[in-house]
């Protein structure tokens, strides 16, 4: 009797529970805190992670290390610096914890090392231009890392007058002959270049282990690297050609750690790209990603195992169509785990050591940051109605449990709204795979506006994660059903999918969106008198050719997107531009032209949205200018937000609220929001 007494009361108060949930909205992906920097113990027992947090009226974000007990979950803050750490890493016999931080006398990021016992962290670098992605040696006395430094500079103490006579010059010019002089938001024009260095732990004395390098290991920034299991070898990633860049293949090499910097390349046989670059645990073997071909921009990655003594080469997961990242060796070298996207998920595999059949471990949401310990695997997991969490499981894939719970509360307190997994047949009678995310409030009693989100890349996903950008959950919450189309072109539904696309970017995902929309304008709760459609990037472009193509949308939302294909020769990177649009402006003009969304300015009459970021250099800001004055020329109904600080992304708090607001203001004003 008992038990129906409090199911009566359950349904009794349940509309009052239900109305003490709130929507989501903009800020509160600004109230969840962010975990990254996932670091494993020797033992396995503990996890460290970094959780940010942001205050938003100040505009930033701080973050602090946090231990978690991987068996338990039992957690507790380890650091509570102002300036905010990041990057931790474990000593070899799991007494100390190395990480970056920028603290109060620090004018960049430096290297700090605790006792997981307590007590002060210590300060154990001073580099001019700070110091990044930090690992301990296998003997736990000294540490590799990377900065910045210019070429044939004898000392830090030389470097430091250099950047500061720099400082002080009012002359700002940005002069070049190089094909690759800029990078999404910042200028490679200063000389800077980014170097290996060592620290002994004990006495701080720095040496630099790549002294003779003198052109970029990656032009993104930063190195990847790794250092053997007997300390005497680094493993790195590098372009094989510096100035002028016209060629940004990377290959993989080893460099002895005594600081003379001989660098021997182990894949200039391959004619691609090879790189993350791992040894195993052992230190018999070296697993890394080779691509085969230069002519295709959308190839999957093989992962490759390498035996050191011998030199053999293996693909280990053979007949496997998607691309491995993140691999992490079990403690004998048994078996690799591996992350890979999977019809719309980042999911977790396994493969033997020995190559063979692959795996699937946990297709669920999207995982990352996988690390592999005493028989437990620990990584990050979220998907579209939550924010990521430490997770944990065995490696056969089962006990897979939650360690930490730094946005339950506030994920509780937001009713989130229903989300579906759809196949549906799109070009080319192909199988095209998009999610569904209805308003919390939804019900088939009435009729919808619908929101289509068009994803970048192309060769990208709009996966099931929980991104601060472009966030599903916030556009339904305003009142519109919301679908997220994988087009041909997308990444994790296999090679021929995303390769199919080059050479005429928008014919098979203009198709497959269309498709989509006609899937749900079948149902009878979808409004088709007030859809639109928004995209970033790739999908600003798409944007831009859907406004070129129909008039089927009331408005749309371009955002950082292509609107005329000649113009992205001045992108920052310009290679393989032919690959995607079939020719360039001096061989096979036409071709690019035909797919160009500038070409049919004449039949654009759609209410649309631009916004850009003005220092984004991969998307020339320039694009958002030229498709605005052409809309406003014609009096079609036009508005631009530009943001002077922002790159391709929107990434500061407050911008990014604008954002949104921008966004579903816009939709509002064009096709209403909520169910009528």
């Amino acid at each position: 009797m008992r038990r129906y007494v409090l199911l009566f009361i359950f349904i009794l108060f349940l509309p009052q529970l239900l109305h003490a949930q709130r929507v989501m909205t903009a800020e509160d992906l600004w109230t969840f805190d962010r975990i990254s920097g996932v670091a494993l113990s020797p033992d396995g027992r503990t996890a460290a992670v970094v959780v940010t947090n942001y205050d938003v009226q100040a505009n930033k974000g701080n973050g602090d290390i946090w231990l978690y007990d991987v068996r338990t979950g039992a957690a507790r803050r380890f650091t509570t610096g102002k300036g905010g750490e990041g990057s931790p890493a474990w000593s070899p016999d799991g007494s100390r914890l190395l990480f970056t931080a920028k603290r109060e006398d620090d004018e960049r990021a430096q290297l700090y090392v605790i006792d997981i016992a307590g007590g002060e962290a210590r300060r154990i670098t001073d580099m001019p231009l700070g110091a990044s992605a930090p690992k301990w040696f296998p003997d736990g006395k000294r540490i590799a890392f990377v900065s910045s430094t210019l070429p044939g500079v004898s000392s830090l103490d030389s470097l430091r007058s250099i950047i500061k006579k720099r400082k002080d010059d009012k002359v700002n010019a940005r002069i070049s002959e190089h094909r690759l002089f800029r990078y999404w938001d910042r200028y490679l024009t200063d000389g800077y270049l980014d170097h290996l260095f060592i620290v002994d732990v004990d006495n701080e004395k720095v040496i630099d282990a790549t002294p003779a390098m003198d052109r970029y290991f990656n032009y993104s920034g930063g190195i990847d690297f790794d250092i053997s299991p007997n300390g005497k070898e680094f493993l790195v990633t590098a372009l094989t050609e510096g100035a002028p860049y016209n060629n940004l293949r990377t290959d993989i090499y080893t460099l002895p750690t005594d600081g003379s910097g001989v660098m021997r390349n182990l894949t200039a046989d391959n004619p691609s790209d090879d790189g993350a670059a791992r040894y195993s645990k052992t230190g018999r073997y070296i697993l890394y990603a080779k691509q085969l071909r230069l002519d295709r921009n959308a190839e999957r990655v093989r992962l490759m195992r390498r035996d050191r003594a011998s030199g053999e080469e293996i693909e280990l997961c053979r007949n496997f169509d998607r691309s491995p990242s993140g691999w992490e060796c079990d403690d004998n070298d048994n078996t690799v785990y591996f992350t890979a996207e999977h019809l719309g998920k980042e999911s977790i595999f396994s493969v033997p050591m020995s190559g063979g059949a692959v795996t699937l471990l946990l297709h669920a949401g999207s995982n990352g940051s996988l690390q592999a310990g005493g028989g437990t695997l620990v990584f990050l997991h979220q998907h579209l109605s939550a924010p990521a969490e430490l997770h944990a499981m065995n490696t056969d894939g089962s006990g897979f449990r939650a360690l930490s719970a730094v946005n339950v509360a506030q994920r509780d307190s937001i009713r989130m709204g229903r989300v579906e997994d759809v196949m549906y047949e799109g070009a080319e009678g192909d199988s095209v795979q998009m999610f569904v995310v209805y308003p919390p409030d939804f019900t088939e009693k009435k009729r919808w506006p619908l929101l289509v989100l068009l994803h970048g890349g192309p060769h990208g996903t709009f996966g099931d994660d929980f991104h601060p950008r472009w966030n599903a959950q916030v556009f339904a919450a305003a009142g519109f059903v919301v679908i997220t189309p994988n087009f041909h072109g997308s990444t994790g539904f296999g090679e021929d999918f995303a390769e199919r696309i080059n050479g005429e970017h928008p014919r098979l995902p203009f198709i497959d969106v269309m498709r989509a929309v006609d899937v749900m304008v079948d149902k009878p709760w979808i409004d088709s008198t007030r859809m639109a459609a928004g995209g970033g990037s790739y999908g600003g472009y798409l944007t831009a050719w859907i406004g070129s193509q129909t008039r089927r949308f009331a408005c749309l939302v371009n955002h950082a997107g292509v609107y005329n294909l000649m113009a992205q020769f001045g992108s920052d990177i310009t290679q393989q531009r032919e690959i995607s649009y079939g020719g360039t402006p001096w061989d096979g003009r036409d071709a690019v032209l035909r797919w160009s969304p500038s070409q049919f300015a004449a039949d654009y009459a759609t209410p649309t949205l631009i916004m850009h970021g003005e220092k984004d250099y991969r998307v020339p800001y320039g694009q958002a200018l030229e498709m605005y004055g052409m809309l406003k020329a014609k009096n079609v109904p036009a508005r631009i937000v530009v943001y002077p600080d922002e790159n391709h992304w929107v990434l500061s708090p407050r911008n990014s609220i604008h954002w949104y607001g921008e966004f579903i203001d816009w939709l509002k004003r064009w096709i209403g929001a909520g169910g009528k």
